[in-house]
């Protein structure tokens, strides 16, 4: 584990039923962070990701906090193992798993955030009718069309140099889906969320959420992180506290962030959370980043 690595956490979407399986059968610490979870969220988290009875995983208000939770239990096997990451970044959700590795919130501090980002995203969601949409291989100008044609819709992450994801209302979204293919593009995936992220229809969860972020202590950065909407080093407690609160609203800047990490540090990377969403994504940014798997690393689980 001698090697600089980047920590990249993953966002909504990654999540599995049993996602938390091995570090609960292996490891004390994550059995105590689902019991300190389940005292601030004041439901358990335990039951629904392994097992998930009521189907309630794929809902925000439960998917958030449980990935949050999966995230940070692996970047402190990491950290006891004596991996530190030389920078951390985060997708959506996985900005807050970022801000914890780097030691600028508490987990206590950021999971209540995420109790209430969840919450009224959900809620945004039920209120605006809206839909994220996948589309691989459009140019800018495609992508810049399909937007200016559309009656709501914006890039709302760029996730590689061929995937952008597109938010709007269902309307514009399902009028979309026609228009690409019409277009010629043949790879579009509407996404399963509740709501149109990162787009102005989450006004509200912003407006609800900014007085949560605003009266949290934001601490300076142990190490930099790089975030979704300024995509470059940063560790000033202010600086990164305001970067937050124009998240819900702002597009991820994906792909510039990995380009950003590359150049300033090293190429390796270690997805700290559930799945590999970000790994394929690095992959398809930089060939040559080399991806480590949490669970095929020699790890000591305490």
């Amino acid at each position: 584990m001698n090697n600089p690595y980047n920590f990249i956490f993953p966002g909504q979407g990654s999540q599995f039923v049993g996602m938390s399986a091995k570090l609960l059968k292996k490891c004390n610490m994550a059995k105590e962070h689902y019991l300190k979870a389940k005292e601030i969220l004041g439901f358990d988290l335990l039951e629904i990701s392994l097992y998930d009875k009521e189907n309630k995983l794929n809902k925000t208000e439960y998917t958030q906090p449980a990935i949050f939770l999966n995230s940070v239990i692996k970047d402190k096997i990491l950290k006891n193992n004596g991996c530190t990451p030389q920078a951390v970044s985060g997708h959506s959700l996985g900005e807050y798993s970022a801000l914890v590795s780097c030691e600028v919130l508490s987990f206590e501090a950021a999971l209540k955030i995420i109790k209430i980002r969840a919450k009224e995203m959900q809620k945004s969601g039920d209120t605006n009718a809206g839909g994220m949409l996948a589309i691989l291989g459009a140019t800018e100008e495609q992508i810049d069309e399909l937007c200016n044609s559309a009656d709501m819709l914006v890039p709302a992450n760029y996730n590689s140099n061929e995937q952008v994801v597109l938010s709007g209302n269902k309307k514009s979204i399902n009028e979309t889906i026609k228009r690409s293919k019409k277009m010629g593009l043949r790879k579009i995936f509407p996404l399963k969320t509740s709501g149109a992220f990162h787009s102005p229809l989450m006004k509200s969860a912003r407006n609800s959420l900014s007085k949560v972020i605003k009266s949290t202590d934001f601490k300076d950065a142990k190490m930099p992180i790089y975030q979704n909407t300024y995509p470059f080093p940063e560790k000033k407690g202010e600086k990164i506290k305001n970067n937050l609160l124009k998240q819900l609203e702002s597009p991820v800047y994906w792909t510039d962030i990995i380009k950003n990490m590359i150049k300033d540090n090293d190429n390796n990377f270690i997805e700290v959370g559930p799945g590999n969403v970000l790994s394929k994504l690095v992959k398809r940014i930089s060939k040559n980043s080399t991806i480590m798997d949490f669970y095929n690393l020699e790890l000591i689980y305490e």
